[in-house]
């Protein structure tokens, strides 16, 4: 037990300290270079910490303030909540292939925001594309479930099947969604199917920090049952675990984290996927330790994963979902190959 602390304590630390060496490198690198200094005493300035290091520049503070900071806290954000709804994908499905990029549940989330935007859906005020986005999320997650359970079980070959259906008639709804808006709107559908933190401000940061961080505690609550509902459907029921009641409600934060991480950056395949399962391996299975964790690694993984998309080609904003993508589709090959040998063929 000590030695599990100890590496967990470990494993904290070092995210934590990846974690502000990205924002850190995310905030200070650009067309405009600032210093690593001038970031931190303008971040501690910010906070009402006097310092000799803020920037005395009123350029240097606006381009921070209006434009990196925002985009930081974004990335930051979406990490997290992708990385705590795969975890909780995996949780509830006993199946580390669950993730809401693999299984559809983003491109449904994608969907719903671009109706929003393609018909100008107003109902919820500035709340309208991330409802819509909900929306969407929860439906295509709900058809999951649907498929994959079979006897109170999950399985493999059915649950990647049918994210293909269901990533496959998100990228029809999109198709059709882009002939059916303006330009505007076509081009805002493209940029949900790539995935970009560009443009990112502060309203949107304070619209998915609230939805996110709700959902993420609730998350953090059910974890001791997500424990428990690992021992098995039946001995879970036993110990007083209302299972089915536990999975649906688990498909409403997962179709709520995901909605809201993309409803303003778009689709960003494989940060629920890689995270959890590398945190799974260095910290075990316990939940409430997993879902903090993949949280801070999910940030770490997205704010670097932004970083280099802004400044791998020079004078050129690549979409983050490629490189997501670029890490995740070997990863998650890597994945299936070891769920089937262990299984001694298709779960």
């Amino acid at each position: 037990m000590t030695a599990r602390l100890h590496r967990r304590n470990l494993v904290v630390i070092a995210a934590a300290g990846l974690l502000g060496c990205g924002v850190v490198a995310s905030a200070a690198l650009g067309q405009l270079p600032i210093g690593p200094a001038e970031v931190v005493g303008s971040i501690a300035r910010g906070v009402g910490i006097p310092n000799a290091w803020a920037p005395a520049e009123p350029l240097i503070e606006q381009t921070l303030w209006q434009i990196r900071f925002p985009r930081v806290a974004m990335s930051l954000l979406v990490g997290a909540l992708l990385a705590v709804a795969g975890a909780v994908m995996q949780a509830i499905f006993a199946n580390p292939l669950a993730e809401p990029g693999v299984v559809g549940v983003s491109s449904g989330a994608a969907v719903g925001a671009a109706a929003a935007i393609t018909f100008g859906l107003t109902l919820f005020g500035p709340w309208s594309i991330a409802v819509c986005a909900f929306v969407g999320g929860l439906i295509a997650t709900l058809v999951v479930y649907a498929a994959a359970r079979s006897q109170g079980r999950t399985e493999s070959i059915t649950l990647i099947l049918t994210g293909i259906a269901v990533n496959a008639f998100a990228g029809a709804a999109l198709a059709l969604l882009m002939f059916a808006g303006d330009s505007a709107s076509r081009e805002q559908i493209v940029f949900w199917q790539l995935g970009s933190m560009n443009g990112s401000r502060w309203n949107e940061v304070a619209v998915v920090a609230t939805v996110g961080l709700v959902g993420l505690a609730v998350a953090i609550v059910l974890a001791r049952r997500y424990d428990l509902l690992a021992l098995g459907d039946r001995t879970a029921a036993h110990l007083g675990v209302r299972v089915e009641a536990l999975r649906i409600g688990s498909i409403v934060i997962v179709a709520l984290l995901t909605g809201v991480a993309v409803a303003f950056v778009g689709i960003i395949a494989f940060a629920g996927l890689v995270v959890p399962h590398i945190v799974r391996m260095l910290l075990g299975p316990a939940h409430r330790a997993l879902l903090v964790v993949s949280a801070v690694g999910g940030a770490v993984v997205l704010v670097f994963a932004d970083l280099l998309a802004r400044t791998l080609v020079t004078s050129a904003d690549l979409p983050i979902g490629i490189l997501t993508s670029l890490v995740g589709g070997p990863f998650f090959f890597w994945l299936i190959r070891r769920q089937r040998r262990r299984a001694g063929g298709w779960a």
